[in-house]
């Protein structure tokens, strides 16, 4: 190694602090991993919120170095958009647009791809996670209802909500993050995106029709559920035509994406139907703080200089992180250790090139449909589907998530070559 690529490890070996930063990082890592800590009832969140104290606490970063950590735009970004999305949820939107595809008078392969493409079109505007969260219940009861096998039509949804959500930068945490972070162009990432994307989700519509696979019946009836909202036509308008606006405003000006965000969020707060302590209700607070807890933490982190050693080690072996092929095998190997958001922030800060975050974008949502834990809408279906009494198990997604995620990839990767 050459003296200045040791010179930081040394420092590293014969500093206590910078000792303790790399242990916080490695504990909080290790926690993103497992979903939690062993023996303590911590979920990702509380480790990343916990890997943040203790960096501040064990006086590595002050409070404000750790407030400047923080990615602001990011985060305001994702907020505002989750507020985009509790009214629409709040209005019944998604509820009802799922009951209409559910009623359509068509054949199991049809309507299975009717719901994929509505799933992956509703994903890259309101987010994959909410996307789920809404149309799980009802596409659950469809299959009770005209008994048919639920397994393909609930993990079609889930891979079809990470699929859709990779086509912008607004339908995801990660690519929100990636956009703003890489000052990402809004149309240009959606036309480039777009079509590995629309290939990804004929991808999966093949072979859950055509691929063999064990059949598994639905219970004879659901058991009983919280009521679903109701159509409001009015509220769903509102959340409709600011919607719009945001899209016009991100692909036609450059107006900050998370200004313009928070000026719609404003305009629907402003409601004389819904108070606004219900529309926070629906606000996805712990994921905020995952983004917080981890932007501090891999600040830290980054002071250490290791991170720096690791990627210059790789260059002088000719594997750079910028390049397609080693940000591919990366961004898809980290994906499934610790999931695509700490997966993105990790890889983000040596990262520069438009080509490099449209590579990582694709990549580490794609990824998410492998294992069960790779994506958080994944846990979504798999939990409200168990409630409506249809059980699914890592198993059962693995059997469609493995050849779904090697097609889309796959795709991904000769698009990107193209």
């Amino acid at each position: 190694m050459s003296p200045e690529l040791a010179a930081p490890l040394i420092a590293i070996e014969t500093h206590p602090l910078q000792t303790a930063i790399v242990a916080v990082f490695a504990v909080v890592y290790l926690g993103m991993f497992l979903g939690g800590l062993p023996k303590l009832k911590l979920d990702r969140s509380g480790v990343a919120l916990l890997g943040g104290i203790a960096v501040v606490g064990i006086g590595a970063m002050t409070t404000e170095e750790a407030a400047r950590a923080v990615h602001l735009p990011t985060v305001l970004l994702l907020f505002a958009f989750m507020v985009v999305s509790a009214q629409m949820r709040l209005g019944g939107f998604y509820t009802e647009v799922t009951r209409r595809v559910a009623a359509l008078p068509l054949a199991e392969p049809w309507l299975l791809g009717a719901l994929i493409f509505v799933a992956g079109a509703l994903s890259a505007v309101f987010s994959n996670d909410i996307v789920c969260l809404a149309m799980t219940p009802v596409v659950a009861r469809l299959c009770i209802e005209r008994r048919l096998d639920p397994v393909p039509f609930l993990v079609g949804l889930a891979c079809a909500a990470n699929i859709g959500s990779a086509a912008t930068l607004i339908g995801n945490p990660q690519n929100m993050l990636i956009g703003s972070v890489l000052q990402l162009h809004f149309a240009d990432y959606l036309w480039r995106a777009l079509p590995p994307v629309v290939l990804g989700l004929f991808a999966l519509w093949a072979w859950l029709v055509f691929a063999p696979r064990r059949a598994t019946l639905p219970p004879a009836a659901a058991p009983a559920t919280e009521a679903l909202p109701e159509f409001d036509r009015l509220q769903t308008a509102k959340g409709l035509a600011v919607a719009v606006v945001l899209l016009v405003v991100f692909l036609g000006t450059d107006w900050p994406r998370e200004v313009a965000a928070l000026v719609g969020a404003g305009v629907l707060l402003l409601s004389r139907r819904f108070h606004s302590s219900h529309v926070m209700g629906f606000v996805d607070w712990e994921l905020l703080v995952l983004f917080v807890g981890l932007f501090v933490v891999n600040q830290a982190f980054d002071s250490t200089g290791l991170a720096a050693i690791a990627v210059a080690w790789l260059a002088g072996h000719g594997i750079h992180l910028g390049d397609a092929g080693p940000l591919f095998a990366v961004g898809v190997g980290l994906s499934n250790l610790v999931s695509n958001v700490p997966a993105v922030m990790l890889l983000l800060p040596h990262l520069k090139s438009t080509d490099a975050g449209l590579t990582l974008a694709l990549v580490s949502t794609l990824a998410g449909n492998l294992l069960l834990v790779g994506s958080i809408a994944n846990l979504i279906v798999v939990d409200l589907a168990r409630k409506q009494g249809i059980a699914i198990d890592w198993r059962q997604h693995l059997r469609i998530g493995l050849p779904v995620t090697a097609l889309t990839l796959a795709i991904a990767w000769i698009w990107l070559s193209l």
